[in-house]
């Protein structure tokens, strides 16, 4: 579904992103993790087609930059941080839902689920939200459509407990053959929803492992380490 090629991309001569490559295919669920600077947010910018980049981009052999418009149909996507938007969440919802051609109402259940209401919020400026708040209309508009990419910068960032949970009993009823791309700092946190990990260090990849299925979110599983000599940093 999306192939990356050779990608590199670079600011004021630091390279971000140095001839980075990639195959992602349908109904895999892959955390993308890795400390700050790594390049998480850079190479979803690449995917969306908002940067310029040397290599290749492919999503269903369609390059993303020329063929941006059709691309971006297929994908839904929460930034890690939200755009200062002036207009009011309603407006935002009915741009939203006309561009991906998707039911309104379906995005307001879902702002509904996270647990605010829409009553309420609807007249109320984008940029006047709290940070929870944009959060969760943010999510609401990526999972309220039918999408075959959804990708997902931080989401949980300023999302309490509660939501979190529900973000999560939503992502896990998303349809089998969705791509999606989480990106945390906390695997323990979406390691039950993902079946692939790829870890990304300076722009490139330093782990891609697949991640065994049979996990639920209601699972409790239980370990145990046995040392075989003393270690100071296990101590």
């Amino acid at each position: 579904m999306i192939e990356i090629k050779q990608l590199v991309k670079a600011f004021k001569g630091k390279r971000i992103l140095d001839s980075f490559n990639l195959q992602m295919g349908k109904g895999e669920r892959i955390a993308l993790v890795g400390s700050n600077g790594a390049g998480k947010t850079t190479l979803f910018r690449c995917l969306l087609g908002e940067y310029t980049f040397s290599g290749e981009v492919l999503f269903n052999q369609q390059n993303v930059r020329k063929y941006r418009t059709d691309v971006l149909k297929h994908i839904g996507f929460v930034p890690q941080i939200p755009p200062p938007l002036r207009i009011s969440v309603e407006q935002l919802l009915i741009f939203a839902s006309s561009v991906s051609q998707s039911d309104i109402q379906q995005i307001i259940a879902v702002i509904e689920q996270l647990g605010l209401s829409y009553e309420q919020i609807k007249s109320m400026p984008f940029v006047k939200m709290s940070g929870g708040q944009k959060q969760k209309v943010l999510i609401a508009i990526a999972l309220g459509r039918d999408t075959d990419v959804l990708i997902m910068d931080e989401p949980t960032a300023n999302l309490y407990p509660a939501a979190r949970k529900v973000l999560f009993e939503l992502l896990a009823k998303c349809q089998d053959d969705t791509l999606m791309i989480i990106s945390s700092h906390r695997l323990d946190e979406v390691a039950s929803l993902v079946n692939r990990v790829i870890e990304m260090d300076q722009g490139k990849i330093i782990l891609d492992d697949k991640v065994d299925d049979d996990v639920d979110l209601s699972s409790m599983l239980r370990c145990k380490v046995v040392l075989s000599r003393q270690e100071e940093s296990f101590n």
